[in-house]
Protein backbone atom coordinates (compact mmCIF):
# COMPACT_ATOMS: atom_id res chain seq x y z
CA UNK A 1 0.00 0.00 0.00
CA UNK A 2 2.70 2.42 0.49
CA UNK A 3 4.25 1.91 -3.07
CA UNK A 4 0.52 2.71 -4.04
CA UNK A 5 0.26 5.97 -2.00
CA UNK A 6 3.78 6.95 -2.93
CA UNK A 7 3.20 6.49 -6.69
CA UNK A 8 -0.22 8.46 -6.17
CA UNK A 9 1.52 11.39 -4.74
CA UNK A 10 4.30 11.57 -7.63
CA UNK A 11 1.51 11.54 -9.91
CA UNK A 12 -0.38 14.60 -7.98
CA UNK A 13 3.00 16.62 -8.46
CA UNK A 14 2.90 15.83 -12.35
CA UNK A 15 -0.99 17.21 -12.33
CA UNK A 16 -0.15 20.24 -10.74
CA UNK A 17 2.85 20.95 -12.84
CA UNK A 18 0.78 20.52 -15.84
CA UNK A 19 -1.78 22.47 -14.02
CA UNK A 20 0.33 25.34 -14.08
CA UNK A 21 0.65 25.14 -17.92
CA UNK A 22 -2.54 24.40 -18.07
CA UNK A 23 -4.27 27.54 -16.16
CA UNK A 24 -1.73 29.67 -17.87
CA UNK A 25 -2.49 28.74 -21.21
CA UNK A 26 -5.75 29.79 -20.54
CA UNK A 27 -4.82 33.28 -19.28
CA UNK A 28 -3.73 33.78 -22.59
CA UNK A 29 -0.02 33.91 -21.43
CA UNK A 30 1.88 31.89 -24.26
CA UNK A 31 1.60 32.06 -27.13
CA UNK A 32 2.52 29.52 -30.75
CA UNK A 33 6.35 30.94 -30.61
CA UNK A 34 6.69 30.47 -26.66
CA UNK A 35 5.66 26.81 -27.31
CA UNK A 36 7.61 25.74 -30.42
CA UNK A 37 10.27 27.62 -28.29
CA UNK A 38 9.53 25.90 -24.86
CA UNK A 39 9.85 22.70 -26.84
CA UNK A 40 13.00 23.32 -28.60
CA UNK A 41 14.44 24.17 -24.54
CA UNK A 42 13.63 20.90 -23.17
CA UNK A 43 14.19 18.40 -26.58
CA UNK A 44 17.81 20.52 -27.80
CA UNK A 45 19.48 21.98 -24.50
CA UNK A 46 17.57 20.69 -21.11
CA UNK A 47 17.29 16.98 -21.77
CA UNK A 48 20.67 16.41 -23.61
CA UNK A 49 21.97 17.69 -20.61
CA UNK A 50 19.69 16.00 -17.83
CA UNK A 51 20.97 12.85 -20.13
CA UNK A 52 24.77 13.04 -20.45
CA UNK A 53 25.21 14.41 -16.33
CA UNK A 54 23.14 11.07 -15.21
CA UNK A 55 25.21 9.35 -17.83
CA UNK A 56 28.46 10.39 -16.12
CA UNK A 57 26.91 9.88 -12.12
CA UNK A 58 25.03 6.85 -12.68
CA UNK A 59 26.24 4.62 -14.99
CA UNK A 60 29.87 2.50 -15.55
CA UNK A 61 30.46 1.52 -19.14
CA UNK A 62 30.56 -2.50 -18.03
CA UNK A 63 26.71 -1.63 -17.91
CA UNK A 64 26.07 -1.16 -21.49
CA UNK A 65 26.04 -4.91 -21.76
CA UNK A 66 22.69 -4.86 -19.88
CA UNK A 67 21.10 -2.86 -21.91
CA UNK A 68 20.60 -5.19 -24.75
CA UNK A 69 18.27 -7.12 -23.24
CA UNK A 70 16.15 -3.84 -22.54
CA UNK A 71 16.13 -3.81 -26.00
CA UNK A 72 15.08 -6.19 -27.26
CA UNK A 73 12.11 -6.56 -24.81
CA UNK A 74 11.10 -3.04 -26.07
CA UNK A 75 11.34 -3.79 -29.77
CA UNK A 76 9.56 -7.34 -29.40
CA UNK A 77 6.66 -6.15 -27.17
CA UNK A 78 5.55 -3.12 -29.68
CA UNK A 79 6.22 -5.07 -33.15
CA UNK A 80 3.44 -7.48 -31.07
CA UNK A 81 1.81 -4.69 -30.37
CA UNK A 82 1.61 -3.66 -33.82
CA UNK A 83 0.89 -7.16 -35.01
CA UNK A 84 -2.20 -7.01 -32.26
CA UNK A 85 -3.57 -3.78 -33.45
CA UNK A 86 -3.32 -4.48 -37.01
CA UNK A 87 -5.62 -7.59 -36.38
CA UNK A 88 -8.15 -5.34 -34.30
CA UNK A 89 -8.32 -2.54 -36.96
CA UNK A 90 -9.18 -5.02 -39.77
CA UNK A 91 -11.60 -6.76 -38.03
CA UNK A 92 -13.28 -4.01 -37.10
CA UNK A 93 -13.12 -2.66 -40.23
CA UNK A 94 -11.88 0.83 -39.35
CA UNK A 95 -11.86 3.42 -42.31
CA UNK A 96 -8.47 4.38 -44.12
CA UNK A 97 -7.59 8.02 -42.14
CA UNK A 98 -7.78 6.16 -38.97
CA UNK A 99 -6.12 2.98 -39.29
CA UNK A 100 -2.71 3.48 -38.52
CA UNK A 101 -3.51 6.37 -36.32
CA UNK A 102 -5.26 3.47 -34.14
CA UNK A 103 -2.34 1.24 -34.47
CA UNK A 104 0.29 3.89 -33.54
CA UNK A 105 -1.72 5.01 -30.37
CA UNK A 106 -1.40 1.27 -29.30
CA UNK A 107 2.60 1.03 -29.53
CA UNK A 108 4.07 4.45 -29.43
CA UNK A 109 4.46 6.75 -26.46
CA UNK A 110 5.11 10.00 -25.42
CA UNK A 111 8.36 9.22 -23.77
CA UNK A 112 10.10 12.42 -23.40
CA UNK A 113 7.24 14.86 -22.44
CA UNK A 114 5.50 12.56 -20.14
CA UNK A 115 7.32 9.63 -20.00
CA UNK A 116 10.93 10.98 -18.66
CA UNK A 117 9.22 13.35 -15.92
CA UNK A 118 7.50 10.30 -14.76
CA UNK A 119 10.04 8.21 -14.60
CA UNK A 120 12.39 10.58 -12.74
CA UNK A 121 8.86 11.53 -10.02
CA UNK A 122 8.73 7.87 -9.50
CA UNK A 123 12.89 6.63 -9.67
CA UNK A 124 14.77 9.36 -9.66
CA UNK A 125 17.38 10.37 -12.38
CA UNK A 126 19.36 6.78 -11.61
CA UNK A 127 16.83 5.56 -13.99
CA UNK A 128 17.45 7.96 -16.59
CA UNK A 129 20.08 5.31 -18.46
CA UNK A 130 17.09 2.18 -18.46
CA UNK A 131 14.68 5.06 -20.06
CA UNK A 132 16.78 5.91 -22.82
CA UNK A 133 16.93 2.51 -24.13
CA UNK A 134 12.81 2.28 -24.58
CA UNK A 135 13.20 5.71 -25.13
CA UNK A 136 15.76 4.76 -28.27
CA UNK A 137 13.71 2.16 -29.43
CA UNK A 138 10.52 4.28 -29.28
CA UNK A 139 12.18 7.12 -31.67
CA UNK A 140 13.72 4.79 -34.14
CA UNK A 141 10.36 3.07 -34.58
CA UNK A 142 7.93 6.62 -34.47
CA UNK A 143 9.70 8.03 -37.47
CA UNK A 144 10.40 4.62 -39.45
CA UNK A 145 7.95 2.21 -39.31
CA UNK A 146 5.22 4.38 -38.15
CA UNK A 147 5.54 7.21 -40.36
CA UNK A 148 5.80 5.05 -42.98
CA UNK A 149 2.08 3.34 -41.69
CA UNK A 150 0.25 6.57 -41.19
CA UNK A 151 1.35 7.64 -44.94
CA UNK A 152 0.70 4.79 -46.33
CA UNK A 153 -2.89 4.90 -44.56
CA UNK A 154 -3.60 8.17 -45.96
CA UNK A 155 -7.07 8.03 -47.66
CA UNK A 156 -6.44 10.12 -50.87
CA UNK A 157 -3.58 8.04 -51.48
CA UNK A 158 -4.67 5.55 -53.90
CA UNK A 159 -7.64 7.36 -56.06
CA UNK A 160 -9.00 4.70 -58.34
CA UNK A 161 -9.96 6.75 -61.39
CA UNK A 162 -12.26 3.49 -62.51
CA UNK A 163 -9.64 1.76 -65.13
CA UNK A 164 -7.92 0.13 -62.27
CA UNK A 165 -5.26 1.99 -62.08
CA UNK A 166 -4.49 4.11 -58.79
CA UNK A 167 -2.39 7.06 -58.47
CA UNK A 168 0.32 6.20 -55.73
CA UNK A 169 2.11 8.96 -53.84
CA UNK A 170 5.77 7.65 -52.67
CA UNK A 171 5.66 6.95 -49.13
CA UNK A 172 9.02 8.35 -47.08
CA UNK A 173 10.58 7.52 -44.15
CA UNK A 174 11.95 10.70 -41.50
CA UNK A 175 15.43 9.61 -41.46
CA UNK A 176 16.08 12.64 -39.66
CA UNK A 177 14.75 12.44 -36.98
CA UNK A 178 16.44 9.34 -35.81
CA UNK A 179 19.21 11.09 -34.42
CA UNK A 180 17.36 13.46 -32.15
CA UNK A 181 18.73 15.94 -29.91
CA UNK A 182 18.44 13.85 -26.65
CA UNK A 183 20.12 10.76 -28.27
CA UNK A 184 23.52 13.44 -28.58
CA UNK A 185 23.75 13.40 -24.32
CA UNK A 186 23.99 9.64 -24.21
CA UNK A 187 26.36 9.39 -27.51
CA UNK A 188 28.66 11.84 -26.44
CA UNK A 189 28.84 10.52 -22.63
CA UNK A 190 29.54 6.99 -23.90
CA UNK A 191 32.95 8.19 -25.11
CA UNK A 192 34.11 10.51 -22.33
CA UNK A 193 33.13 7.05 -20.14
CA UNK A 194 35.43 4.86 -21.86
CA UNK A 195 38.40 7.56 -21.85
CA UNK A 196 37.52 9.24 -18.63
CA UNK A 197 36.10 6.89 -15.77
CA UNK A 198 35.68 9.11 -12.66
CA UNK A 199 35.01 12.53 -15.09
CA UNK A 200 32.18 12.63 -13.09
CA UNK A 201 34.00 13.69 -10.07
CA UNK A 202 37.16 15.10 -11.42
CA UNK A 203 35.26 17.30 -14.16
CA UNK A 204 35.27 21.10 -12.90
CA UNK A 205 32.41 21.79 -10.23
CA UNK A 206 30.77 24.76 -12.10
CA UNK A 207 30.42 22.20 -15.21
CA UNK A 208 28.34 19.72 -13.59
CA UNK A 209 26.51 21.79 -11.62
CA UNK A 210 25.45 23.93 -14.68
CA UNK A 211 24.49 20.67 -16.67
CA UNK A 212 22.45 19.23 -13.45
CA UNK A 213 21.13 22.50 -13.01
CA UNK A 214 20.01 22.79 -16.88
CA UNK A 215 19.00 19.32 -17.22
CA UNK A 216 16.69 19.72 -13.92
CA UNK A 217 14.38 22.06 -16.01
CA UNK A 218 13.39 18.51 -17.90
CA UNK A 219 10.88 17.73 -15.36
CA UNK A 220 8.73 21.04 -15.22
CA UNK A 221 9.29 22.61 -18.31
CA UNK A 222 7.94 18.88 -20.14
CA UNK A 223 4.91 19.03 -17.74
CA UNK A 224 3.92 22.66 -17.78
CA UNK A 225 4.27 22.05 -21.85
CA UNK A 226 1.81 19.39 -21.86
CA UNK A 227 -0.48 21.53 -19.68
CA UNK A 228 -0.18 24.31 -22.68
CA UNK A 229 -0.95 21.49 -25.29
CA UNK A 230 -3.55 19.63 -23.49
CA UNK A 231 -5.04 23.56 -23.25
CA UNK A 232 -4.80 24.14 -26.81
CA UNK A 233 -6.15 21.18 -28.18
CA UNK A 234 -9.37 21.50 -25.95
CA UNK A 235 -10.33 18.88 -23.09
CA UNK A 236 -13.81 19.95 -23.50
CA UNK A 237 -14.23 18.70 -27.34
CA UNK A 238 -12.63 15.63 -25.86
CA UNK A 239 -15.09 11.90 -27.29
CA UNK A 240 -14.59 8.98 -26.33
CA UNK A 241 -16.31 7.01 -28.87
CA UNK A 242 -15.34 3.29 -29.76
CA UNK A 243 -12.44 3.31 -32.26
CA UNK A 244 -10.69 5.62 -28.65
CA UNK A 245 -11.49 3.25 -26.30
CA UNK A 246 -9.78 0.55 -27.71
CA UNK A 247 -6.65 2.71 -28.90
CA UNK A 248 -7.31 3.77 -23.90
CA UNK A 249 -7.08 -0.42 -23.32
CA UNK A 250 -4.36 -0.56 -25.94
CA UNK A 251 -2.02 1.89 -24.84
CA UNK A 252 -2.73 0.94 -21.08
CA UNK A 253 -3.48 -2.46 -21.08
CA UNK A 254 -2.29 -4.28 -23.94
CA UNK A 255 1.00 -2.56 -24.34
CA UNK A 256 2.22 -2.91 -20.60
CA UNK A 257 1.04 -6.57 -20.50
CA UNK A 258 3.27 -7.75 -23.38
CA UNK A 259 5.61 -5.80 -21.63
CA UNK A 260 5.39 -7.53 -18.87
CA UNK A 261 5.29 -10.77 -20.41
CA UNK A 262 8.91 -10.25 -22.29
CA UNK A 263 10.40 -9.34 -19.70
CA UNK A 264 9.00 -12.56 -17.22
CA UNK A 265 9.05 -14.73 -20.31
CA UNK A 266 13.35 -13.57 -20.30
CA UNK A 267 13.75 -13.96 -17.04
CA UNK A 268 12.49 -17.85 -17.38
CA UNK A 269 15.43 -18.13 -20.06
CA UNK A 270 18.07 -16.73 -18.08
CA UNK A 271 17.86 -13.08 -19.18
CA UNK A 272 17.38 -10.95 -16.10
CA UNK A 273 16.90 -7.23 -15.38
CA UNK A 274 17.40 -5.19 -12.58
CA UNK A 275 14.24 -4.18 -11.05
CA UNK A 276 14.11 -0.59 -11.60
CA UNK A 277 15.44 -1.38 -15.72
CA UNK A 278 11.80 -3.99 -15.34
CA UNK A 279 9.73 -0.96 -13.44
CA UNK A 280 11.21 1.27 -15.91
CA UNK A 281 9.95 -0.41 -19.02
CA UNK A 282 6.94 -1.15 -17.63
CA UNK A 283 6.14 2.38 -17.27
CA UNK A 284 7.27 3.37 -20.47
CA UNK A 285 4.90 0.88 -21.94
CA UNK A 286 2.10 2.41 -20.65
CA UNK A 287 2.93 6.26 -20.82
CA UNK A 288 0.46 8.11 -23.20
CA UNK A 289 -0.01 8.78 -26.97
CA UNK A 290 3.18 10.91 -28.28
CA UNK A 291 2.31 14.30 -28.94
CA UNK A 292 2.88 14.74 -32.51
CA UNK A 293 0.48 11.63 -33.55
CA UNK A 294 -2.05 14.80 -34.90
CA UNK A 295 0.37 16.92 -36.97
CA UNK A 296 1.08 13.10 -38.43
CA UNK A 297 -2.56 12.71 -38.72
CA UNK A 298 -3.29 16.35 -40.91
CA UNK A 299 0.19 15.54 -42.95
CA UNK A 300 -1.02 12.54 -44.28
CA UNK A 301 -4.97 13.48 -44.57
CA UNK A 302 -5.58 11.61 -41.82
CA UNK A 303 -8.48 12.07 -39.30
CA UNK A 304 -7.01 14.94 -37.35
CA UNK A 305 -9.77 14.73 -34.40
CA UNK A 306 -10.02 11.64 -33.49
CA UNK A 307 -5.41 11.66 -33.41
CA UNK A 308 -6.64 14.70 -31.36
CA UNK A 309 -8.70 13.11 -29.32
CA UNK A 310 -6.51 9.69 -28.52
CA UNK A 311 -3.75 12.22 -27.37
CA UNK A 312 -5.67 13.80 -25.16
CA UNK A 313 -7.25 11.45 -23.78
CA UNK A 314 -4.89 8.91 -22.98
CA UNK A 315 -2.46 12.20 -21.73
CA UNK A 316 -5.49 12.79 -18.93
CA UNK A 317 -6.34 9.03 -18.11
CA UNK A 318 -2.61 8.08 -17.21
CA UNK A 319 -2.87 9.91 -13.74
CA UNK A 320 -5.63 6.88 -12.89
CA UNK A 321 -3.59 4.10 -14.64
CA UNK A 322 -0.22 4.45 -12.96
CA UNK A 323 -0.82 4.08 -9.38
CA UNK A 324 -2.46 0.90 -9.96
CA UNK A 325 0.20 -0.11 -12.79
CA UNK A 326 2.66 0.69 -10.05
CA UNK A 327 1.17 -1.48 -7.44
CA UNK A 328 1.30 -4.17 -9.75
CA UNK A 329 4.61 -4.46 -10.86
CA UNK A 330 5.87 -4.30 -7.25
CA UNK A 331 5.08 -8.28 -7.48
CA UNK A 332 7.09 -8.89 -10.45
Amino acid sequence: MSVFWESIQSVLSIVIMMAVGYVCAGFGWFDDNFSSALSDIIMKVALPCAIFSSMLSRFKISEIFTLSSGIVYSILSILIGYLISWIVVKSLKVPHGRRAIMMAGFNVTNTVFIGMPLNIALFGSVSLPYLLVYYIVNTVILWTFTVWTIAADDPTLAKNDGSGKSDNKRVGISWKHLLPAPLWGFIIAIPVLIIWPSADTQIPSFITTTLIDIGGLVTPLSLIYIGIMLRNFGLKNMRFGRDNIIVILGRFVVAPLLMIIMIVGGSHLGFHLTPMFRHTLIIQAATPVFAVLPILADQYHGDVKFATDVVVSTSTLFIIVVPILMWLITTI
